[in-house]
């Protein structure tokens, strides 16, 4: 589970989108930043809250956010996921857990009793200073930003 807290600077990363090309923190710099892991591409939790940010990326761009998306799926696997479901946001591939391990959102699950390591869903809210607003580790998928534009100040 994620240690990090508001006021914490975010953890800078450098990771491959689903088209191949390479994105960093510091492409972000000056701008807000949400940033949703998610376990698995094309799943029922994980669809319903990258579809929930889809229906409101409109407004969250409008509130001057940017949006990403991290798993560990391949590029590939995420190409498929956005032209399924009409996603706007990139998708970063974390095949290697790096992100994950910085934001400690890779770690313990359990899952009809068994135990193993995989995504634990946590969202980042960064401000334009690089800090972390806001942390949600109790993400309601289906009204994810609903969740998050609530909480908007």
């Amino acid at each position: 589970m994620t240690t990090l807290q508001p006021g914490d600077l975010a953890p800078d990363f450098t990771g491959t989108l689903q088209d191949g090309t390479t994105v960093s923190l510091s492409d972000y710099a000056g701008k807000k930043l949400i940033i949703f892991f998610y376990p698995k591409d094309d799943t029922p939790g994980c669809t319903a809250a990258a579809c929930s940010l889809r229906d409101s990326f409109g407004e969250l761009q409008e509130k001057g956010y940017e949006l990403l998306g991290v798993s560990p799926d391949k590029p590939a696997k995420h190409l498929k996921f956005i032209a399924k479901h009409d996603l706007p946001m990139p998708l970063l591939a974390d095949e290697e857990h790096e992100m994950m391990d910085a934001y400690g959102t890779w770690g313990p699950k359990k899952f009809m009793g068994r135990e193993y390591d995989g995504v634990l869903r946590t969202t980042f809210v960064i401000d334009e200073d690089g800090k972390i607003d806001r942390v949600y580790t109790k993400v309601k998928t289906k009204v994810h930003a609903e969740q998050i534009l609530a909480d908007e100040e």
